[in-house]
């Protein structure tokens, strides 16, 4: 996955494409461009056109996550019903998001949906969004954050209340020594989640920072660690694709040391399955960046917001282990778990 992507820009016009369908929203992600595919008839698909409301989603996220693309599914699931155009971007780059942003409120949409991994970066973009009056939502990263930017409504975990709930389960496992594994240096989501389980983990609790964009290199340093602490007995990832990477990795310590993980994706249903990933959190992406669509047309059509603007909607944590995960594996196959 990498770590920086090429900034996307919107063409200096208008992208309020009424003659499309939804279905077929131009999707943007990491340097490729997608048609989803749909049928354009109106007659066929009463609504699909909609009222030419168009909405971007601007996230964070990178190139080939699985993560990224459940959110990217949810949002074009809630686009098709409401009839949307939808555009999805993303940048790793806080600037280069934030530049997004920017593109998104001079083409004038109806509507933004953005992820606060980095709060500071999206300060001023937001504000000039509110100045053009364009209604922004946020969803994933930045519970703690959404109020002061701005946003109208915020769908997503408490990332500090997963946090303990993992050091809950972690104590409820005997474990003693943990290792948080962090993929990005100063997500806000991510540090939260390891200062939760530092909160109400019996154990010992330390960060390991490691790039995410090298997954090979992410491998041999978690190798490396549980091979000078052979006391280390947890692993915990903040990613399914890297749980998987980690897995391997204490195999290949042969110290006893088992892998735990926030979020999952369809493999990651099977690992829980066969034991070799104790459990994982989930916090339902799809459900996220459907609900982040809707909100946007619910308060264009019907002034609606969801929590009042007051409260976030949450859509986790949910834990999945060996017990409940077949009951999650068709959802996850779907690509909508």
């Amino acid at each position: 996955m990498n770590t920086r992507h090429q900034v996307h820009r919107f063409p200096r016009r208008p992208v309020h494409l009424a003659a499309l369908t939804a279905a077929a929203a131009l999707v943007v992600t990491g340097c490729s461009v997608f048609d989803t595919a749909g049928d354009s008839s109106e007659a066929e698909n009463p609504g699909a056109a909609g009222d030419g409301t168009s909405v971007v989603m601007v996230t964070h996220g990178g190139e080939g996550d699985t993560f990224w693309d459940r959110v990217k599914k949810g949002a074009e699931a809630a686009a098709a019903k409401d009839g949307i155009t939808f555009t999805y971007v993303s940048d790793a780059d806080p600037d280069g998001q934030a530049e997004l942003v920017r593109n998104a409120v001079r083409d004038k949409v109806d509507g933004i949906a953005l992820t606060l991994a980095k709060p500071q970066a999206m300060k001023g973009p937001v504000e000039e969004a509110r100045k053009a009056g364009i209604p922004v939502v946020g969803l994933n990263s930045g519970i703690d954050a959404w109020k002061p930017a701005g946003l109208l409504e915020y769908f997503g975990q408490d990332e500090g209340v997963a946090g303990q709930a993992v050091g809950n389960k972690l104590n409820e496992l005997k474990a003693e020594n943990a290792l948080c594994v962090i993929h990005e240096r100063g997500n806000v989501a991510l540090e939260a989640r390891c200062a939760g389980i530092r909160k109400t983990f019996d154990g010992k609790v330390e960060n390991l920072y490691v790039d995410g964009s090298d997954q090979r290199a992410v491998s041999g340093i978690v190798t490396a660690t549980l091979r000078q602490d052979p006391t280390i007995d947890e692993v915990v990832a903040n990613g399914a694709q890297y749980a998987l990477a980690m897995a391997d990795a204490a195999e290949e310590a042969d110290t006893g040391a088992h892998v735990a993980t926030f979020d999952l994706n369809e493999e990651l249903v099977r690992a829980v399955r066969s034991g070799d990933i104790q459990f994982a959190v989930d916090q339902q992406p799809y459900l996220q960046g459907y609900l982040s669509v809707d909100a946007l047309w619910l308060y264009r059509t019907n002034g609606n917001i969801s929590g009042g603007g007051v409260s976030p909607v949450l859509t986790g944590p949910a834990f999945v282990t060996k017990t409940n995960a077949a009951s999650v594996a068709g959802f996850a196959a779907n690509g909508t778990r």
